[in-house]
């Protein structure tokens, strides 16, 4: 039976410094399957946010069957609630509806004879959008809704983060232990010497002030290089990994993006038929706090908060260029941890088609504290969902 939706419009003080102070409305919908007379001790909420390009209900909730992660745990008895954070999916996009504040090497994306630039300019808004700290304080202030508004007396939530989600819910779990049950992290994006506070401040202090680099608010991303991404990290091996037709694949997925995009979707080149294809505008953040020395902090992660990092062994955006997944694990304080490494699947695992294993483990993490059997450790998942231990380094 199907499980409807609510769309809930989040009130919150924005700290984004474009924007800062003014009284905006967060995206968040939810899936409420928790079972008809459940008493709120035993309610399971499990709050889902996106990384740094894609939005939350293109990660989250597309397409029919199983392509829904959300519809997937909701079916299995949990409210599942998918936000989008300022600057992207359906949230406000401070200063991001002027193409001239678009990264200019993006420019030539929406410029004559395309739409809506004639000729590239630069960038009104001199500065990055977002910043750890907002954050931060969006995820908080969702969470508490919640648990105090929609869920009244709901206890800790389970959060699962795609990618760069990492940079707001790991430190989000060690700075406020008191509303994380637990931590769930597809693909985290993990810079082990990257940047560990704010300029001129310490770990989890406020940060207002945009920082000068880069000079610009937005990117922009286009359908082709969607499906380049895909094509990047596909496996010689893996047949069905992007099911039988990639361009459909595409297709489904920009139409949500599109979707979740009333500006971006009339930007871009012309299609033969008069529409426009549309681009992804995404938010140009700046983050610190989730490094070798902030991850540690407390002895939070993998103790009072435990953590499941997962990730596929063809995904080459977070185990390159600095990233490295493996080391996260290797940070996280606690025992209470566990890493799976699975076959066949990149960093666009949740469209692809060992997703179901993805919703498996998730499931039996939410439920079990456990994946596989396994309570701690590191592991390898075959293309059978066998499961043999992976030494790390």
């Amino acid at each position: 039976m199907p499980i409807k939706h609510t769309d809930h419009a989040v009130q919150h003080k924005s700290t984004v410094p474009a924007n800062e102070n003014e009284l905006v409305s967060l995206f968040v919908r939810e899936y409420d399957g928790t079972p008809p007379g459940t008493p709120i001790e035993d309610r399971r909420a499990v709050l889902m946010l996106h990384g740094r390009t894609v939005p939350g209900l293109a990660i989250y909730d597309i397409g029919t069957g199983d392509y829904s992660w959300s519809r997937v745990l909701a079916h299995a008895g949990y409210d599942v609630f998918v936000m989008d954070l300022q600057g992207m999916g359906r949230s406000p996009r401070p200063k991001m509806d002027k193409p001239c504040n678009a990264n200019p090497q993006h420019h030539s994306r929406v410029t004559d004879p395309n739409l809506p630039l004639t000729a590239p300019c630069a960038p009104e808004y001199k500065f990055q959008l977002n910043n750890s700290q907002s954050d931060w304080d969006e995820v908080h202030r969702v969470v508490e809704y919640i648990r105090t508004e929609v869920h009244p007396g709901v206890g800790r939530l389970d959060l699962i983060g795609n990618s760069a989600a990492a940079f707001a819910l790991g430190p989000y779990a060690i700075q406020h232990k008191e509303n994380v049950r637990s931590l769930f992290l597809q693909a985290p994006v993990f810079r082990p010497d990257g940047q560990a506070s704010a300029p001129g401040t310490e770990f989890g202090a406020p940060f207002t002030m945009p920082v000068n680099t880069p000079p610009f608010p937005m990117n922009l991303g286009t359908k082709a290089g969607l499906k380049a991404a895909l094509e990047a990290e596909a496996g010689a091996d893996c047949p069905g990994q992007h099911g039988d037709d990639l361009d459909a694949l595409v297709d489904l997925v920009w139409a949500e993006i599109m979707a979740s995009d009333t500006k971006g979707r009339t930007w871009g080149k012309v299609l033969p038929d008069g529409r426009t294809e549309g681009v992804s505008r995404q938010r140009q953040p700046f983050w610190w706090g989730w490094n070798k020395q902030t991850v540690p902090l407390r002895g939070v992660l993998g103790g009072e908060v435990p953590v499941c990092i997962v990730y596929g062994d063809l995904d080459k955006t977070v185990t390159t260029l600095g990233l490295s997944v493996t080391e996260l694990y290797k940070t996280v304080p606690g025992g209470r941890k566990l890493l799976f490494k699975v076959s066949c699947a990149s960093h666009q695992w949740p469209w692809e088609g060992r997703r179901t294993t993805l919703h498996t483990m998730s499931k039996q993490w939410l439920k079990h504290g456990k994946v596989f059997g396994r309570e701690t450790g590191s592991f390898h998942v075959d293309g059978n969902d066998d499961v043999t231990p992976l030494p790390v380094p």
